[in-house]
C-alpha cells in the first residue's frame, strides 16, 4: 500500500516537528558543534534540535542519483528514477542445515564465493568474524571479501580506525582510480532509534566523509517498543532519525551520496518479546520507506529477512514478500540475501535461494514495454493466421529477453525431474552450494594488491 504524496508530507512534517522540539541526542562534542554553527540549538542534555530549514538545506545537498561500482566493471545509478541491487547481510553466526555456529574467516570467504557465483546479488554486506578480534573484523573481513568476490563491497565498521583502514584498503583496488569515480565500497551506520546518535557512529561518518563514498544512514525503529506501535508513528521516528543523519553528513560533506533508510524497521511481537525482520507489516513499512525516499528526492535502502532459522520454506516466502514489496516499491538496495533467523546468521543454501528469489522480483519489477515491438501487431496479422507464433521470427529474436531462467526451480515435466533424481529446491540449493565451493576460487587481487592489503592489516593490527 504505497503512501500518497500527502501522508507523505504528514509523516515529514511531523519528523520536523520531533527534530525541532524533542531534538537528537548527539554524544559527540565536535559535531555539536557543527550543528550549533550550522544554526540548531543545544540544550543542557547535549539534545540537538534540528530546524526545518536546515533539513530543507541537507536535501538540497544531497545528490538524486548515487554511483555503485563493483571490480566486475559494472557501474550503476541508482536512485529515484530507479536501480535496484540485492546485497547480502551482516551476521554473527553461519547456520548449515538446522545448526549453526560462531561465524569464522573461513565461513566468510566460503560465502563469498558463493555470492561471487550469484548472478542477482550485485554486492556483499561484512559479517562478524569469531576468530578476528573486534577491533580488526571490519578490515580483515574487508580483506577477506575483497579475495573472493568482485562484487560491490559494503563493509560493517566497528571501530573509528577500522574505517580509516577500509578506505586505505580499498583505495589500493583501484588501481589509480579514486572511489569518488569508482565507488566499489559504500559505507553507513544505524542511529539508536529513537533520535541518538553514538561517538562511533559519527566517527564512522567523519573518517570517511570527504572520499565520495556513499553512505547509508540507517534508522531502526521498533514499533511498539521504540517507535509508537502505529506503522505511522513508526514512519515518523524513522523519517527523524534518517534526516537528522542525512543533516550531519551533509555537514560533513556537502554533496555526499547517501541512502535514506527507513528499511531496517522492525515490528515488536509482544507475545514471543521477538523484533520481527519477515512480517507483512516489515515490508509494508519498508516500501513506505521508499515512498519517503522518492518524496525527498533520495535514494534508498531496505532489507528482506525471515525469522525461520534456517533455509526453509518459511524463509522462502518470507524473503519473497520483503523482496517483491521492495523492488515493486522502487528501494534501490536491498539487504538481506543469505540472511536468516531475525538477521542474526548466514547461509551458504539460503544465499542461492535468495539469489533465486531476486531473479524473480527483479523480473517482476522490469515489467514490458508496450511499444510497436512489443506490442507485435505486424506478426500478430502474419503469424495469427496460422495460430503458430513458435517458428515466427519475431519470438526467436525476442524470446531470450523475455523469459527469465530459473537455476534451482524445476521447470520440467515430472518424467524429466524424475530421470534426474526427484529433488526438491532445498536438495538443489545445497547441491549448487557444493558445486561453486568444488570450483577452484577465482583469484581477484594481484600479487602486488594481495601483499599490499596484509600489509595495511599487520600494521592495524600491531597499532
Amino acid at each position: 500500500m504505497p503512501l500518497t504524496r500527502p501522508e507523505c508530507e504528514k509523516i515529514h512534517e511531523s519528523a520536523l516537528d520531533v527534530l525541532k522540539d524533542l531534538g537528537v541526542r548527539v554524544d559527540d562534542p565536535e559535531t555539536i558543534r557543527t550543528l550549533q554553527e550550522a544554526g540548531a540549538t543545544v540544550d543542557t542534555e547535549n539534545r540537538v534540535h534540528i530546524p526545518a530549514r536546515l533539513v530543507e538545506w541537507a536535501l538540497q545537498q544531497a545528490p538524486r542519483q548515487v554511483k555503485i561500482a563493483d571490480r566486475n566493471g559494472h557501474l550503476w545509478q541508482l536512485g529515484p528514477e530507479g536501480g535496484t541491487l540485492v546485497l547480502t547481510g551482516n551476521a554473527l553466526y553461519i547456520t548449515r542445515g538446522r545448526t549453526r555456529s560462531d561465524l569464522m574467516a573461513a565461513d566468510l570467504a566460503e560465502l563469498a564465493r558463493v555470492v561471487d557465483a550469484c548472478p542477482d546479488i550485485h554486492g556483499m554486506v561484512g559479517t562478524s568474524m569469531a576468530d578476528y578480534s573486534p577491533t580488526s573484523r571490519d578490515f580483515a573481513g574487508f580483506r577477506i571479501m575483497a579475495e573472493n568476490t568482485g562484487k560491490h563491497l559494503r563493509p560493517c565498521i566497528y571501530t573509528p580506525a577500522g574505517a580509516r583502514v577500509v578506505m586505505e584498503m580499498a583505495q589500493v583496488l583501484l588501481d589509480g582510480a579514486t572511489l569518488r569515480e569508482r565507488p566499489i565500497v559504500s559505507t553507513g551506520f544505524s542511529i539508536i532509534s529513537p533520535l541518538h546518535w553514538t561517538a562511533l557512529a559519527l566517527s564512522v561518518f567523519k573518517e570517511t566523509a570527504g572520499l565520495g563514498v556513499p553512505v547509508m544512514i540507517n534508522s531502526e525503529p521498533l514499533a511498539g517498543a521504540t517507535a509508537p506501535v502505529t506503522l505511522a508513528g513508526c514512519m515518523v521516528i524513522g523519517d527523524a532519525d534518517t534526516l537528522s543523519g542525512l543533516v550531519i553528513n551533509q555537514l560533513l560533506e556537502p554533496g555526499r551520496p547517501c541512502f535514506y533508510n527507513i528499511g531496517f524497521a522492525h515490528v515488536f511481537d509482544m507475545s514471543a518479546g521477538l523484533a520481527l525482520t519477515g512480517a507483512p507489516e516489515n515490508a509494508i513499512l519498508q516500501a513506505a520507506g521508499a515512498d519517503m525516499a522518492r518524496f525527498h528526492g533520495l535514494p534508498c535502502a531496505s532489507w528482506m529477512s525471515t525469522e525461520s532459522p534456517c533455509a526453509d520454506a518459511q524463509a522462502a516466502f518470507e524473503k519473497m514478500i520483503g523482496g517483491l514489496a521492495h523492488a515493486a516499491a522502487g528501494v534501490n538496495f536491498i539487504w538481506g540475501a543469505g540472511n536468516l533467523e531475525s538477521t542474526l546468521a548466514m547461509s551458504c543454501e539460503a544465499l542461492v535461494t535468495d539469489d533465486e528469489i531476486a531473479g524473480y522480483f527483479l523480473r517482476f519489477q522490469r515489467g514490458f514495454p508496450v511499444d510497436d515491438e512489443g506490442l507485435a501487431l505486424a506478426d500478430i496479422k502474419e503469424a495469427g493466421k496460422s495460430g503458430d507464433f513458435l517458428n515466427s521470427p519475431h519470438t526467436l529474436k525476442h524470446y531470450r529477453e523475455v523469459l527469465s531462467r530459473a537455476h534451482l526451480a524445476v521447470r520440467a515435466r515430472r518424467g524429466d525431474w524424475e530421470a534426474k533424481g526427484s529433488h526438491t529446491f532445498e536438495e538443489s540449493a545445497e547441491q549448487k552450494v557444493r558445486d561453486i565451493l568444488a570450483k577452484e576460487p577465482k583469484q581477484y587481487l594481484d600479487a602486488r594488491q594481495k601483499a599490499e592489503l596484509e600489509r595495511i592489516e599487520r600494521t592495524a593490527i600491531s597499532s
